[in-house]
């Protein structure tokens, strides 16, 4: 319909039938307030009333989540997961469910931009063909997101031909779970890089140390259904969960136990039940030797008999589990915390076991595992642009000016780059910031393929294909550069026609691969096939058994975390199960109500009941959060289930882009951290100390639970 005829005239009209019928088959003088697009062509394979399913992959996050896409006459319609594929076996998360509001989002970037202004592709790919011609190959910088795969390959590719500096890849998603810190411990521990594989559906009691494997880390489709195996109780016993973190998240809310240990104190409790469980088998592990269990309870909150009850679950369990993950690992100790949880592991020997550990497998064409970048690798990279090292950054598939805490100073470094040039979808802060603006294909109307990482046995290639038709000019990145680099000539001009070929190029050495799903004589063959499964895998097991033959008589470190600021309050920041990084635009998501708090549309600071009393202080007062490095100011939502000397912000909202659902929407954590890392390089996101400050005002926060019912406000039940 045109935008003279809104909805709210639509359903006036739909209180008088006559009207109604005028409508819907285009007669009466309401039929002209209609836009008619006729299929002069119908779209291939649709016919009118039959749907048309696609094999996909969600590109919502990393995982590689197989999707299947309804369509109908040549509009996506639902998603739902592949059943075919070994990551997530036909689930999805709600980001899965939703990324249809972002194929449709009203404000997608719809033309390639100079600024305000729209200008041709033609026009576009001049300015490409310039910025790589004209600088020089250590002069030309690309920031990417860790999706795509088949778009950093071939980045990587042209790299390696022209001699530019290699494609950097950061999300805030890998931020937040640590990922670094993890994979720096398993090649301490084991001697192989790579991201550990946690077989939770096979344990009977599972240990995790801060990892929301429920909500956003890592593969959390895959841990969902690793859950619901550990809680199975058809075929063997109900499995036990146990969540130490200082505020109780929507995983933790799951466990059976959960231990509200002080932060910073991690690697000490672990350590001290090691000891423990040593001790009640009868075991000696110099790993744990130097833990003080009455001094362990002691510093981190947790009783002497809470210890000595969980070490006895874990010794005695026949399939004993220990992960170490997200806000645990955020410290500046992180490393020490993944090292002492991996070590639990070796205690129960289950290395290479169901209900284990393992090394993930890697995926297929992959010879190691290539991590993304850390938050410090990440500073590097901004020191360059200030400096002013590279004189044309091209970004994909990353936000970082809102990713990235701003004491990074990245928004700041843009003025060191002489030219930066976006291929974003959508506004964002980063594209707001660029020079031109070349939007990208949504990825359900792209091609592609990504890795799995981990989360899946077999080693995995998820493909995508495009399930609709572009709606907008648009144009995928691959095309836009192979095009530049024909201009731009010499080493630039890859010889592939399209992105297509550049992906047959990628996907034909596993053709005839004799452990593979399916196998083909030629690439036309195996592409029809490689689209219909959604991508393609292997039949076999893929992970690897860690070395654990020296884990249990390494030195590991008890010492408490380090905390930057002299606040009074220890401030934990996650990751929004229901945004994640990128959700804030998708009104489903914020319609979505948060699993632990039931609030939506905004931002809020978790405080426990106790310390607003003491501080004179009610729902939804707005204070001000102050760190060393900056300040916001939030409503408060009392909390039950959190440490009385710790907060909790989670990270999603609070953008200054990214379109009508997004803008001026809540707060940004990240606005509260610094400059602080760990061993392994990660950003010490959980290692910071505030102090809160009354403001005197206040913000209803939406939320869908009743505040009567809840917490017997107006009852005279108050607590």
């Amino acid at each position: 319909m045109s935008n003279k005829f809104s909805r709210r005239d639509f359903l006036k009209l739909t209180g008088v039938g006559a009207a109604t019928t005028a409508i819907l088959t285009g007669c009466g003088p309401a039929s002209r307030y209609v836009k008619r697009e006729p299929y002069m062509q119908m779209p291939e394979y649709n016919y009118n009333g039959l749907s048309t399913f696609y094999a996909t992959t969600c590109r919502e996050c990393a995982a590689g989540c197989g999707l299947i896409v309804r369509t109908s006459q040549g509009r996506a319609i639902k998603t739902e997961g592949n059943a075919n594929n070994p990551l997530n076996l036909g689930k999805t998360c709600a980001r899965g469910q939703a990324t249809l509001h972002g194929l449709y989002n009203p404000d997608r970037v719809t033309d390639p931009m100079k600024g305000d202004s729209k200008i041709t592709w033609d026009e576009a790919t001049q300015v490409v063909a310039d910025a790589l011609k004209n600088n020089k190959p250590e002069e030309i910088a690309f920031l990417m997101g860790t999706a795509p795969d088949h778009l950093f390959d071939f980045v990587s590719d042209l790299a390696n031909a022209a001699g530019i500096n290699v494609p950097v890849r950061f999300n805030a998603l890998s931020m937040f779970e640590s990922r670094a810190t993890l994979s720096k411990a398993a090649e301490n521990l084991f001697g192989k890089t790579g991201l550990p594989f946690f077989d939770v559906g096979g344990a009977q009691i599972v240990l995790s140390f801060g990892a929301n494997f429920l909500e956003t880390w890592l593969s959390p489709v895959s841990y969902t259904r690793g859950f619901a195996g550990l809680r199975e109780a058809q075929t063997k016993m109900r499995g036990k969960f146990v969540q130490f973190e200082a505020t109780m998240s929507s995983t933790a809310g799951k466990a059976d136990e959960w231990i509200p240990l002080k932060p910073g104190t991690e690697a000490m409790v672990a350590l001290a039940i090691g000891k423990l469980a040593a001790e009640m088998k009868g075991v000696s592990a110099s790993a744990f030797e130097g833990a003080n269990p009455e001094d362990a309870a002691k510093k981190s909150g947790i009783k002497l008999e809470a210890l000595e009850h969980i070490a006895e679950m874990f010794a005695h369990s026949g399939g004993a589990l220990a992960i170490p993950g997200g806000a645990a690992l955020g410290q500046s100790n992180g490393l020490a915390v993944a090292e002492a949880v991996l070590a639990l592991n070796a205690l129960a020997d289950n290395f290479g076991k169901v209900g284990g550990v393992y090394i993930s497998a890697l995926a297929p064409m992959q010879t190691e595992y290539h991590g993304p970048a850390s938050a410090q690798e990440m500073q590097d990279f901004i020191k360059n642009m200030a400096d002013g090292k590279f004189k044309v950054l091209f970004v994909h598939g990353v936000n970082p000016v809102f990713e990235l805490p701003a004491a990074l100073g990245f928004k700041a470094a843009l003025k060191g780059v002489g030219q930066v040039i976006s291929f974003s979808t959508f506004p964002d802060e980063t594209a707001a910031e660029a020079n031109y603006v070349f939007p990208d294909h949504h990825g359900l109307e792209s091609w592609g393929y990504q890795r799995v990482a981990t989360g899946a046995a077999q080693p995995v290639l998820s493909g995508a294909q495009p399930v609709v038709s572009p709606f907008y000019n648009t144009r995928a990145t691959i095309d836009l550069l192979l095009a530049a680099g024909q201009i731009a000539g010499g080493k630039f001009a890859l010889t592939f026609k399209d992105e297509v070929e550049f992906l047959q190029s990628k996907v034909a050495p596993l053709m005839n691969e004799a452990d593979g799903f399916f196998s083909a004589p030629d690439i036309n063959t195996f592409m029809a096939s490689f689209q219909q499964y959604g991508g393609w895998w292997k039949t076999t097991d893929g992970r690897t058994v860690p070395a654990a033959a020296d884990v249990l008589n390494k030195s590991m470190s008890g010492a408490e975390s380090k905390f930057a600021g002299e606040g009074e309050f220890f401030f934990v920041p996650f990751v929004s199960p229901t945004l994640a990084e990128a959700g804030a635009n998708k009104p489903w998501l914020q319609e979505l109500p948060d699993p632990t708090t039931t609030v939506m549309w905004n931002t809020w600071v978790a405080m426990n009941p106790k310390t607003a009393e003491e501080m004179g202080i009610e729902d939804d007062d707005v204070v001000r959060i102050v760190s060393e490095f900056g300040e916001l100011e939030v409503p408060v939502y009392k909390y039950p289930a959190i440490r009385p000397d710790t907060i909790a912000i989670p990270f999603g909202q609070g953008h200054t882009a990214y379109g009508r659902y997004a803008e001026n929407r809540g707060v940004n954590p990240t606005d509260l951290l610094g400059q602080n890392f760990n061993e392994a390089g990660d950003l010490a996101f959980a290692g910071v100390k505030v102090k809160i400050e009354k403001t005197g005002k206040k913000k209803p926060l939406s939320r869908l639970e009743s505040i009567m019912g809840v917490y017997g406000v107006g009852m005279g039940e108050e607590h």
